[in-house]
């Protein structure tokens, strides 16, 4: 959600910026914006819509050549999209400018105290607040001389950074912040709590970004910025302090992808290539899970294995896709591990009142590592007592890192808002952690583990033979593509798999879709079902748990005698689903546990397609983001 990029070079800034803005489309915008230093002033070109409305705007009206700049795309929260409401945000004085990702909550006091020593606003944003806050720090009140007149010449960049550190005390909310000032040329300063800000350190050249593909195309290097931290940034320095003005450090490390990973590689959409990508992601997060003497191990945890043998609670947060997720690790858990195991949506988790404590172990699942609704859930979760292991795909991301455990899942980017490979990669990734638990906990041997791992290591080649075979998915999707409604239904781990399918259809396809329980179609969704209505049914293997399968062959009879078309996702081979199936999609057969890996596939590619074919953009759905970084 919103993209920050910030660079201090050689090179002109405005157009190196302009390409990390491109590179952070994916996380989802309704307006973009960039300013560089000019002189006395700051230029600032910004506009309403997609970046194509920015780049008219600049050929139009080209910006100064300067080697700092700053830009923005925003996802509003406070005021309407529109030229206005744009970042980046300036001063009465246009001395400076202002780019902000989260949510300011005490704008609206900070605003009125402003505007009564005579400060005027331009925007209805929470962020303008911050432009004239730094102006009130720097150079004093408008219509004065201030400072800056006076001291222009020897002013120091410690100065901005101080100016910053007061600004962000008085701030509550959730923001990252990134801010260019004329009296400092060559100079950024940053600022971040509770959302993503990350140094990238290239040769004689910096760049300052929420997210690092904004600049993998010039370096690798990477810095993360700490909690309630103040970064100073010049082509050869980095400065980091907390907001007290302590010197802190960020984690330095390297990027494992390159920029060829974030392009589309000849496909039409993000979202077609990581569909695609899905084998060799599942591959990556098995990739040295199992040591030679058998047992598992996590990527990162500082607790004691002990920890974990003494817990005799699981609680899973997680928001959207990554809440399908949990819901298959509950039975995966309970079932290998033999523990409880709640799974709960983040962002309902603090406002009730959930029973934690030492023996409470909190997993919470985020592909950004930054979902502001789950990092609230972890820091709430901690305050209670409970451990907290992450299960993340983001390297140095604020979740795993205030987490006691880190579980990576190697997805590589996602661009895509719609979450694919990352969802078959947490698949993997709790299915190893409730694996950990049982082996740590004794419910299974580890030859019994090492089995269920050689299980998993077969899913890439299962997930190929799937995507092998998706044309006739794709054949019925563009038949669907007009029709007013889908419904899915499943039992098991069949269930969270038909959720999961159904927001994939309303995020790309904008149509109502739903999920059931198919044990409940009786309870009252068996009214919905009338001539035509297409029903996508997940049955289970008809081997191992038996009885599930002929529950849903059941309801498969009743929704078809009712008139629904059903698109039926089975086993191959399992022929006692074919009377009562109007399209049958075939899936290896795999253990019952397992199956969610393979029967997810076809209702991606299914979503996709339907969405092309009502001619939606799949990799930016309209009003989503790609992380949640605000409440």
């Amino acid at each position: 959600m919103c993209g920050i990029v910030a660079y201090v070079g050689a090179r002109t800034a405005h157009d190196v910026v302009l390409d990390g803005l491109r590179r952070l489309e994916y996380r989802g915008y309704d307006s973009a914006g960039i300013a560089v230093l000019d002189g006395g002033s700051v230029d600032v070109r910004r506009k309403a819509g997609a970046l194509g409305n920015l780049e008219a705007v600049l050929e139009a009206e080209p910006l100064a050549g300067s080697t700092t700049g700053i830009g923005h795309t925003r996802w509003a929260t406070h005021g309407a999209p529109t030229d206005g409401n744009a970042h980046p945000h300036v001063d009465c004085r246009r001395a400076l400018a202002v780019v902000h990702n989260g949510v300011i909550e005490n704008h609206s006091a900070l605003r009125d105290e402003l505007t009564n020593v005579g400060h005027v606003f331009g925007s209805q944003t929470d962020t303008e607040v911050v432009a004239h806050l730094l102006e009130e720090e720097l150079d004093g009140p408008p219509g004065g001389e201030g400072q800056a007149a006076q001291h222009s010449s020897s002013r120091t960049p410690e100065e901005f950074a101080e100016a910053m550190r007061r600004v962000c005390r008085r701030l509550a909310g959730s923001f990252s912040l990134v801010a260019i000032h004329r009296d400092f040329p060559g100079v950024v300063v940053g600022a971040r709590r509770n959302s993503p800000l990350v140094v990238g350190r290239g040769d004689g050249e910096a760049f300052l970004a929420s997210d690092v593909a904004a600049f993998i195309a010039a370096t690798r290097q990477a810095v993360e910025v700490g909690q309630d931290c103040v970064v100073l940034l010049t082509p050869q320095r980095l400065e980091i302090t907390d907001f007290e003005g302590n010197p802190t450090r960020g984690r330095e490390y390297r990027v494992d992808w390159d920029a060829s990973a974030a392009e589309k590689g000849g496909y039409d959409y993000f979202m077609l290539k990581e569909i695609a990508e899905q084998p060799d992601a599942v591959a990556a997060t098995l990739l040295g899970r199992l040591g030679r003497d058998g047992t598992l191990t996590l990527d990162e945890s500082r607790l004691d294995t002990r920890v974990f043998v003494e817990v005799d609670k699981i609680v899973v947060v997680a928001c959207g896709t990554a809440y399908h997720a949990g819901l298959i690790a509950k039975y995966a858990i309970e079932h290998w591990a033999g523990l409880p195991c709640e799974v709960e949506l983040a962002s309902e988790f603090r406002y009730r009142d959930p029973i934690l404590d030492r023996q409470s172990l909190v997993i919470a699942i985020s592909q950004s590592g930054e979902t502001l609704d789950t990092l609230m859930a972890v820091q709430h979760a901690k305050e209670m007592g409970a451990r907290v292991l992450a299960i993340c795909n983001t390297l140095g991301a604020t979740i795993p890192r205030e987490s006691d455990a880190v579980l990576y899942t190697r997805a590589g980017p996602e661009i895509g808002v719609a979450a694919t490979k990352s969802f078959l990669t947490q698949l993997v990734a709790v299915y190893l952690v409730a694996l950990y638990l049982a082996q740590l906990r004794g419910t299974k041997y580890g030859d019994e583990v090492a089995g269920v791992v050689r299980e998993l290591a077969a899913m890439p080649s299962k997930v190929a033979a799937v995507l092998d075979t998706m044309e006739p998915v794709r054949a019925i999707a563009r038949e669907l593509a007009r029709v007013p409604t889908v419904l899915f239904i499943g039992r098991h781990v069949g269930y969270p798999v038909a959720l999961e399918g159904a927001l994939k259809l309303k995020e790309l396809a904008y149509m109502h879709a739903e999920g059931f329980a198919a044990g409940e179609l009786k309870h009252g969704p068996i009214a919905l079902i009338e001539e035509g209505v297409p029903v996508v049914v997940v049955m289970p293997p008809p081997s191992g748990r038996s009885v599930l399968h002929a529950k849903l062959l059941a309801n498969l009879q009743e929704i078809r005698a009712r008139g629904a078309r059903t698109i039926v996702v089975a086993e191959e081979g399992d022929e006692a689903v074919r009377p009562y199936s109007d399209h049958l999609v075939a899936i290896p057969a795999v253990p019952t546990l397992l199956q969610p890996l393979v029967s997810v596939v076809p209702l991606q590619v299914f979503a996709c397609e339907l969405a092309v074919a009502r001619g939606n953009d799949v990799d930016r759905p309209r009003n989503l983001a790609k992380s949640v970084t605000v409440e």
